[in-house]
């Protein structure tokens, strides 16, 4: 499909000027600080080298003390307490800490994780009843709630209290609990409002220890389970989330704990043990790593059989039960894999050979047998390819369930909302949502959801962008410029690794096809002394022909190391080619 570039507009030229100056950098990366609201030389300091001593005060969250007093008023009175958390990534890595710092020193305490295919998204009636039977009084809920009213409602029939941890929008309704902590309801004043669920989690235990006197450093070791969580559920890194990652990643990195370094044997990152017991990375690990090798291998036990499998493995403090755990997950994931690729190839094919699929101006595709475990999975990769709005449905428990993924611009979220009558349940956000709806509805909420859309990108060409950051002449890019580039890092939504365009770059010589379609480049400007450069340009291999012939053409690309027989060396990946006409 090809792309339009859309170049970000630049950073006001005075406040470039004086903060190249003041920092003395080049002003292309100056512009880059300025394109991402840092102005001055203060900001400058926070954003290069966050600080824990920066975090918020949890306090400021609404429900902050009441949540605080409720499980205070637990632990005092030796009442049973489960941790409940959906089977996803930031699901379980939120029970895997609230459990383990509360676990600690109140032996009243267990973990809970619904089953995907008998009890869906978030609190279940069939968990409130086993909390019951199991003479739980509190339940503290992770990364859903917000919208469970009626289950809450249950839930203090049955004399169990729900304090609810979470970070999806609420709705008209806020259920009756103990204390909600969502830093998204209208009326809460906390600062920041893009946490995970895990990082609300974080900031439950910093307000707990805070009150009783427990060391915050103490909490340090838990930061690697937040930056799962914010990596794999694609939360902006920004402001409190990028100073979580920051130190969540130097911790993985340093010192993974054993369920990490079990899963990481599975991938090309881990080289060997350091001869202590420990491991050696072939690199410094990175978001990007966490999202393609952790937060699948994770998300694969409670798609495949139960996301309880997860929470084990990062829990446990002994290797060898971690090596386990892992080598079933690992089993895990390679199914979901197979599953997943089954699944997309016959949506795909049901669209190729339907008419009013093709032109509709959004994806909604269902059939009764897909996977319940890949449909999100699915809706991701049809929006890759066809680039609309998409939503991928199954049957499943007597309702078609669904997972929605949402192109950019476009809130996705909000047109779910708009069929919400036709549905028995839905939530998620801007990019993401989930819904169920009852079969007897399906025909009449593809045609509303199809009408929404339709009228909300009316007159919007449907094409993929490609945000550039700026313009950038090859010979700009230096030793020094890199090692300033590397410290805008971690990257992600919000502080996206910068995107660069070159034009009029040519063949140095040797460029050639590898791998599975991939093109390995050297390119040089004509104009411009300096180069050659190597690139790789993945999935790209059907530029060959023209690029050999010596013809200009323009390219957008990061600028990357890369480490080859021991050598590392300064790479361009180049993310998109163009000609001219």
């Amino acid at each position: 499909m090809d792309k339009r570039w859309v170049v970000k507009p630049q950073g006001d030229p005075e406040k470039v000027r004086e903060l190249s100056k003041v920092l003395a950098i080049d002003q292309s990366l100056a512009n880059l600080l300025v394109q991402r609201g840092v102005t001055t030389l203060m900001e400058a300091k926070t954003f290069f080298r966050p600080s824990l001593g920066d975090l918020h005060d949890p306090f400021l969250m609404k429900d902050m003390y009441k949540a605080i007093a409720r499980i205070t008023h637990a632990i005092v009175n030796k009442e049973r307490i489960m941790v409940y958390g959906d089977y996803d990534v930031d699901g379980t890595s939120a029970v895997a800490l609230v459990y383990t710092f509360f676990q600690s020193f109140h032996e009243e305490i267990d973990f809970y994780i619904p089953d995907r295919y008998d009890e869906g998204y978030g609190i279940s009636f069939k968990g409130i009843d086993f909390a019951a039977e199991t003479n739980v009084k509190l339940i503290i809920a992770l990364d859903c709630g917000i919208k469970a009213v009626d289950k809450i409602a249950y839930a203090s029939t049955k004399g169990v209290d729900f304090i609810i941890c979470d970070h999806h929008r609420p709705g008209a309704v806020i259920p009756s609990a103990a204390a909600i902590l969502d830093p998204k309801q209208p009326d809460c004043p906390y600062p920041y409002k893009e946490l995970s669920g895990c990082g609300i989690g974080f900031k439950l235990i910093q307000a707990y220890s805070h009150i009783n006197n427990i060391p915050f450093e103490s909490l340090i070791k838990y930061l690697d389970l937040v930056v799962i969580s914010i990596a794999s559920d694609i939360v902006d890194i920004t402001g409190e989330n990028r100073i979580l990652a920051h130190f969540g990643l130097k911790l993985i990195n340093a010192r993974p704990r054993p369920g990490l370094e079990a899963l990481l044997r599975y991938s090309a990152m881990m080289k060997n043990d350091d001869g202590l017991g420990g491991c050696v990375f072939s690199r410094e690990l990175t978001i990007t790593d966490l999202v393609f090798m952790i937060g699948p291998r994770i998300n694969a036990a409670g798609r495949i059989e139960s996301g309880k499998n997860s929470v084990r493995l990062l829990i446990t403090t002994n290797l060898d039960e971690a090596k386990r755990v892992a080598e079933q997950i690992n089993t895990h994931n390679t199914e979901r894999k197979t599953l997943d690729t089954q699944v997309t190839q016959q949506a795909m094919e049901m669209i190729a050979g339907s008419a009013k699929l093709r032109s509709a101006r959004s994806t909604v595709v269902y059939h009764p047998t897909w996977h319940k475990g890949v449909i999100g999975i699915v809706a991701s990769r049809l929006t890759e390819s066809y680039y609309r709005p998409t939503i991928v449905l199954t049957l499943s428990s007597g309702l078609i369930t669904g997972s929605a993924r949402s192109v950019k611009d476009f809130d996705i979220y909000e047109a779910v909302d708009a069929c919400s009558d036709l549905l028995e349940h839905f939530g998620g956000h801007k990019f993401a949502a989930g819904l169920s709806l009852k079969p007897e509805n399906l025909e009449a909420f593809c045609e509303r959801f199809e009408a929404t859309v339709s009228d909300r990108l009316a007159g919007i060409e449907l094409v993929p962008e490609v945000e550039i950051d700026a313009t950038l002449p090859l010979n700009a890019i230096s030793s020094r410029f890199f090692n300033v580039l590397k410290q805008f890092a971690p990257f992600g939504p919000g502080n996206m690794a910068p995107l660069f365009m070159t034009k009029g770059v040519v063949d140095a010589g040797g460029s050639r096809i590898v791998g599975k379609n991939h093109l390995k480049l050297s390119v040089v400007h004509p104009e411009i002394a300096g180069g050659p450069f190597s690139a790789i340009a993945f999935q790209q291999g059907e530029q060959f022909g023209l690029i050999e012939k010596q013809i200009p053409f323009n390219i957008c690309y990061h600028v990357e190391e890369n480490e080859w027989n021991g050598a590392v060396n300064i790479q361009l990946n180049i993310k998109d080619i163009k000609f001219s006409d």
